[in-house]
């Protein structure tokens, strides 16, 4: 045990004194933690941050309907503004939202006649979907009305039929509420704390520990280490105890800085939290130690991992929410080692689901830091 933690603490002291891997220790978390949290702040607010989202009604004549429909749409966070038709001015932008109606929309109303809406917008995966569902909302809930005055009323329907409706008192309320635990899409400084710590303990732990790896076989000393009275599970052991050191450095400056300087909110399963990263620590460790094994050089060492670890970190959702992804990618994150620690970790800190809900993600962690462990004993060369 003592040639183990000697072999450690040495590798874990060289690269400690590495001004690149301070660099990315201590410099590069808070700038990506500020910059990834303040992008992603918005993937699960409102799609126009809590203030009413223009939207360009495009509707001839719209007659009277046209202050009911207005008072739905801002009920949901829209500001309508009605045009006859649209222009678009060359050199300027075409509107964001558009909701268009046929021409003398009351008066085909009173008719009986169809009446079809469409709604273009130029948002993306999940806004788009809020968007359509709030337009949708409007539409029925002022089709409600329609119907509500139009019966009531004794003659043609009009507008005094429509504002002697909203001036009655609703009867019936409902109350809506998410069942269970908070099942809001982690954002902000939510999302980009763990996520970042989750890509930055790899990317480190494959360039610096792959790297330092290919140097000591190229300068002899894991030759010298062979000569040893130590054997190789020892001399392999200490190699991977060192990386382990450096990733609970990393770990432990991110949680450090993510807590007093971003004032993170871990959740109420903190030990649990730090049980997920301890866990990924060590796959980390074990990758590093892989890479090392298999690559020739210290360049090619540091541009498998790099690549390695900016895929995974992409497709496993430590850069932006899965949930805002495409369905492709969400099912892949089921098979990426980043794809389960950040779901374990939005288990424990987002949706405060409980320690046992991320058992199953942790017991995929650690076996799948044994596999890789065991290809890289497998591979570990002296020379």
């Amino acid at each position: 045990m003592r040639e183990i933690l000697f072999i450690a603490w040495n590798d874990a002291r060289f690269q400690l004194r590495q001004g690149s891997t301070l660099v990315w220790l201590f410099v590069m978390p808070p700038i990506f933690f500020y910059f990834i949290g303040t992008v992603t702040g918005g993937f699960s607010s409102g799609v126009s941050g809590g203030q009413a989202a223009p939207v360009v009604v495009v509707a001839e004549s719209p007659g009277f309907l046209q202050d009911q429909i207005s008072l739905r749409l801002r009920e949901n966070d829209f500001e309508p503004e009605w045009v006859a038709e649209l222009t678009v001015v060359e050199g300027e932008d075409p509107p964001r939202r558009t909701l268009t109606f046929a021409a003398n929309l009351s008066g085909e109303i009173n008719a009986g006649n169809k009446v079809t809406a469409s709604f273009d917008t130029k948002a993306s995966a999940l806004s788009r979907d809020f968007e359509i569902i709030r337009v949708q909302r409007s539409l029925y809930t002022a089709l409600a009305d329609i119907a509500v005055a139009d019966a009531n009323s004794e003659s043609e329907l009009s507008a005094a039929d429509l504002l002697a409706l909203n001036a009655k008192p609703r009867i019936w309320k409902l109350d809506v509420s998410p069942a269970g635990q908070r099942q809001e899409i982690p954002s902000g400084f939510e999302q980009a704390i763990p996520g970042i710590l989750v890509m930055f303990t790899l990317l480190v732990l494959l360039t610096s520990g792959g790297s330092l790896l290919v140097l000591e076989r190229k300068k002899g000393l894991l030759r010298r280490l062979a000569s040893a009275p130590m054997s190789r599970t020892e001399v392999v052991s200490g190699k991977w105890a060192g990386r382990m050191v450096l990733a609970a450095f990393q770990v432990t400056v991110a949680l450090g800085i993510g807590t007093l300087l971003f004032k993170m909110n871990w959740g109420p399963d903190l030990a649990m939290v730090v049980v997920i990263l301890a866990a990924w620590a060590g796959f980390c460790a074990s990758a590093g130690l892989l890479i090392g094994s298999v690559a020739s050089t210290e360049a090619q060492a540091g541009g498998l991992g790099a690549l390695a670890a900016n895929a995974l970190a992409a497709l496993g959702g430590c850069w932006w929410p899965i949930e805002i992804t495409p369905p492709w990618m969400q099912m892949l994150q089921n098979f990426l080692p980043t794809g389960w620690t950040m779901d374990a970790l939005h288990k424990l800190i987002s949706f405060q689901s409980g320690a046992a809900s991320a058992l199953p993600q942790l017991a995929i962690i650690v076996g799948a830091t044994l596999v890789v462990a065991a290809l890289a004993v497998n591979r570990f060369q002296y020379e």
